[in-house]
């Protein structure tokens, strides 16, 4: 049985009840580091575009009460200072901020000398150089602890997946960065939980790290990405199917 490390949690943090009830259900399945969204980079103004700021708040009562670590999203350097001030245990950079060369200078400059975990999720566009070059931004920022997540590629046919997962783009960026933690999202790849199985046996067999799901207590009255959203006890049912010890 393989063991892999896990980070699970809401897509967004949505409300104080709704984070403490999802993060005390997955520890319960065992999961020990709480992922959620604060500010939250949507295509389209007036769409949900997270609860900001007073969500710290409610992830550091997450550490407080439960002994989780978490972790959200940053896009500004606004957020890393608002971050670093509140606590939080890690933070990652999303696709639609690794794919901006300028953002990313200004977000390695804001976390210089970075003590903790930074993770770097793919572009939205299939461009390894992108990757690559948000990556080697931070390491020369002195950011000492870089981590990788896949989340797939925005594409003209990712069918029948929201993004196309293009393994062979990770495959390099793997190899160019052989020593950093990768982690696969098989929920942005897949965007419907019914289509998680297949990848995350995928991201397995090709000996990822760890998976970054997302996982909400009611995911059907979820604010963001409500299809792609799984039960803590579903993700225990998937977890238990792939035959894998978390960590």
């Amino acid at each position: 049985m393989k063991t892999i490390g896990l980070v699970a949690g809401p897509c967004s943090a949505e409300s104080r009840e709704q984070v403490l009830r999802t993060a005390r259900e997955l520890k319960e399945i065992g999961v020990s580091t709480l992922r959620a969204g604060l500010w939250k980079p949507r295509s389209r103004c007036g769409t949900f575009e997270g609860v900001g700021e007073k969500g710290l708040d409610w992830l550091c009562e997450v550490q407080q009460e439960l002994g989780l670590r978490v972790m959200t999203e940053v896009a500004l350097p606004s957020h890393v200072e608002k971050l670093l001030e509140s606590g939080i245990d890690m933070l990652w950079i999303g696709a639609r901020t690794t794919v901006n060369p300028f953002m990313m200078r200004e977000l390695a400059e804001s976390l210089r000398g970075c003590n903790i975990p930074v993770w770097v999720k793919n572009p939205v566009s299939p461009d390894i150089e992108l990757w690559i070059g948000a990556i080697e931004r931070l390491h020369l920022a002195g950011v000492k602890d870089v981590r990788i997540i896949h989340r797939g590629f925005c594409t003209m046919d990712s069918a029948p997946y929201r993004n196309a997962p293009l393994w062979e783009l990770t495959d390099r960026l793997h190899t160019h960065f052989p020593n950093l933690p990768f982690y696969c999202d098989p929920s942005h790849i897949a965007g419907k939980r019914e289509l998680l199985m297949p990848i995350c046996e995928k991201a397995i067999s090709l000996h990822v790290d760890g998976l970054f799901i997302e996982s909400h207590c009611c995911p059907q009255e979820a604010l963001s990405d409500a299809a792609q959203q799984l039960t803590p006890q579903a993700l225990a049912e998937l977890l238990n199917t792939l035959n894998v010890l978390i960590e």
